[in-house]
């Protein structure tokens, strides 16, 4: 058995009489690493949700996406993935540096399968992995705690269309979100910002 069940699980548990059933799913779904087959499933997406948590514990949840397999399996307990230019808030970075404490949630809308991650996370800027994701920041790694096979019946069946232009690719210059031209952000962008070179290509995003 995890410690992943706390007072308020408890509670609802019981108002419900799911208890039983939530043992028994601890004791025989959730572990601790990463097998063969949750390495496929994680390796072979382009996308995930993340959750964190501020030191006040206020919580905040983004999307992060990339190239396929931009996020990778590099031992049975730990996942990496690159931190792309975004919109400098670093709401969700910026609780990692804070709390660690992350809960990452991994969907395949086409085939209608999720897993969850569940650990602490930290950022370097020198991390061996850099050199791998041109124009990332630094890069993410997490430590799992809890890794588990989530219910899919309610998931959504979805087919993509296109993955986004914005993601950085080797050899191939990054457009600029037209957003970051707008008059009312653009004297506020960092100095080594692309947005400030007029020469960049810009689209609306």
């Amino acid at each position: 058995m995890s410690d992943i069940y706390r007072e308020g699980h408890r509670t609802l548990q019981d108002q419900f009489d799911t208890r039983r059933l939530a043992d028994r799913l601890d004791q025989t779904i959730i572990q601790d690493h990463f097998d063969e087959e949750d390495t496929a499933f994680i390796q072979g997406l382009d996308l995930f949700f993340l959750a964190t948590v501020d030191d006040r514990g206020h919580p905040t949840c983004s999307y992060k996406a990339g190239g396929p397999g931009f996020i990778r399996v590099v031992d049975s307990r730990t996942l990496a993935f690159p931190n792309y230019d975004g919109n400098g808030m670093y709401l969700s970075m910026g609780n990692i540096v804070a709390t660690r404490q992350v809960g990452l949630l991994f969907i395949d809308f086409e085939k209608q399968t999720r897993m969850r991650v569940q650990g602490e996370a930290t950022i370097d800027e020198n991390d061996p992995l850099m050199a791998e994701y041109p124009e990332a920041q630094f890069i993410v790694r997490v430590k799992a705690r809890e890794v588990f096979p989530n219910c899919p019946r309610y998931i959504h069946k979805m087919s993509r269309v296109r993955r986004s232009d914005f993601v950085p690719k080797a050899g191939c210059e990054t457009p600029v979100p037209a957003w970051k031209s707008r008059p009312w952000v653009a004297d506020a962008l960092p100095e080594d910002d692309p947005a400030r070179d007029p020469s960049r290509k810009t689209l609306e995003r």
